[in-house]
């Protein structure tokens, strides 16, 4: 049984982005929704999250490395960090965002791979997670 099965695309949206992003992250998204952003917010929730994120022929774990090695490209450093957190929600390893990285330095640029290697280790080093072993 599809577990989405009689909810709105939206309700289906926040279910996954309080999924990968953690509920932290959404309350305080969501607590600073005001009239000028309300729409934006709400796109989001249902076309990112609600559409995208939910179609059944790529895992989160999946879509999560492709949406890193896009931010690479894009040189997103804040979205790119704050998906490397969301990653190990959908139990991507260190050494997967390593290979991400690398195989981003080939197509997006020694540049781009070099800041999102200073990105990822910034945010290991937030999580406590010890990359020296």
């Amino acid at each position: 049984m599809d577990f989405f099965t009689g909810q709105s695309t939206f309700d289906k949206g926040m279910h996954v982005r309080r999924t990968v992003l953690g509920n932290a992250h959404v309350d305080r998204a969501n607590s600073k929704i005001n009239s000028f952003n309300a729409d934006f917010q709400s796109f989001i929730t249902n076309y990112a999250w609600g559409e995208v994120w939910t179609r059944p022929n790529l895992s989160k774990h999946n879509r999560s490395l492709i949406t890193m090695a896009m931010l690479i490209a894009l040189n997103r450093q804040t979205e790119f960090k704050m998906h490397v957190r969301a990653a190990f929600n959908n139990g991507v390893t260190v050494d997967e965002i390593k290979e991400v990285i690398m195989q981003s330095a080939l197509y997006c640029g020694l540049p781009a791979a070099n800041e999102a290697t200073h990105a990822a280790e910034e945010v290991f080093k937030e999580l406590g997670i010890n990359i020296n072993e």
